[in-house]
């Protein structure tokens, strides 16, 4: 049994240790209070058509143009190699089970709704999500956000607002590319593995094809968008005037962007799981 002295200085440890754990957790609580706040704001804002005025209209277009379409060669290279290989396996095992004719459903419910969905958002937050923070905190420590207010400029529709509707644009159209480079790749795989002709791939392809999948996947790609950027951004205003809180705002925001990808993703699967159900 332990001794009274030896309780006292156990639970002396652990007073400190579980009011950190407290403090932290409190901590996180309000930071995604505050960033779901800080959303409803930009919502709200981008609703609002006079939001969108030449300048925004511009910077949206250049974002554009150096999110969605200067990644599309290695969103082909990914795509095309996946294909090849996802539409291998999947076949196979289905062949060896007895299931080929399920090959159709299995890859619209596993490539179009699950995989391209998640690949894109991954190669845009590695290449976008990253910069947008770094360049927001730049801002925030150079006092530049600061002297765009000075000069009654509202940073939230002429910088925010492009860089997340350019955003859930990006992700959006770039999964719906990158599933018909997986799929047109896979016939490859299709007819030298398994002696499938152009017409009855794309018939299976057609035929497993359900409007229920391509909305959840529409909406699960645009919230993705959505809030890979609006994360980095609100990570990077929490920069201070220290040259050192750049790395850990980009840090501290990569984090989390990826924590809401994995929570975006599980709730995804738990609504198509339960649309399935009642259908």
């Amino acid at each position: 049994m332990l001794k009274f002295a030896e309780i006292k200085e156990s639970g002396d440890y652990m007073g400190p240790l579980v009011g950190k754990v407290g403090a932290r957790t409190l901590e996180t609580v309000n930071l995604w209070r505050e960033t779901l706040s800080f959303s409803f704001k930009v919502l709200r804002r981008m609703l609002v058509p006079d939001t969108y005025n030449d300048a925004v209209r511009q910077v949206l277009i250049n974002q554009i143009y150096f999110t969605a379409v200067q990644i599309i060669p290695l969103l082909t290279v990914v795509a095309v190699t996946f294909g090849v290989v996802i539409i291998g396996l999947f076949g196979n095992y289905l062949k060896g089970i007895g299931l080929f004719h399920y090959l159709g459903p299995t890859l619209m419910g596993f490539v179009v709704t699950e995989f391209a969905p998640f690949m894109t958002v991954l190669l845009i937050a590695l290449r976008s999500g990253s910069a947008i923070n770094t360049e927001i905190a730049v801002m925030k420590v150079n006092r530049e956000l600061n002297t765009l207010e000075l000069f009654e400029i509202d940073v939230i529709s002429y910088l925010f607002i492009p860089r997340i509707v350019n955003g859930m644009v990006s992700v959006t159209l770039l999964s719906c590319l990158f599933s018909i480079i997986l799929l047109t790749s896979g016939l490859f795989s299709a007819s030298i593995l398994f002696g499938m002709s152009a017409g009855e791939y794309v018939t299976a392809l057609v035929e497993a094809t359900s409007l229920s999948d391509l909305v959840i996947t529409i909406v699960k790609s645009a919230t993705f968008g959505f809030f890979i950027v609006l994360i980095p951004i609100r990570f990077g205003q929490r920069a201070t005037a220290a040259l050192t809180s750049i790395p850990i705002s980009v840090l501290n925001g990569m984090v989390n962007v990826f924590i809401a990808i994995v929570f975006i993703e599980v709730s995804s699967l738990l609504i198509g799981s339960l649309i399935a159900g009642l259908s």
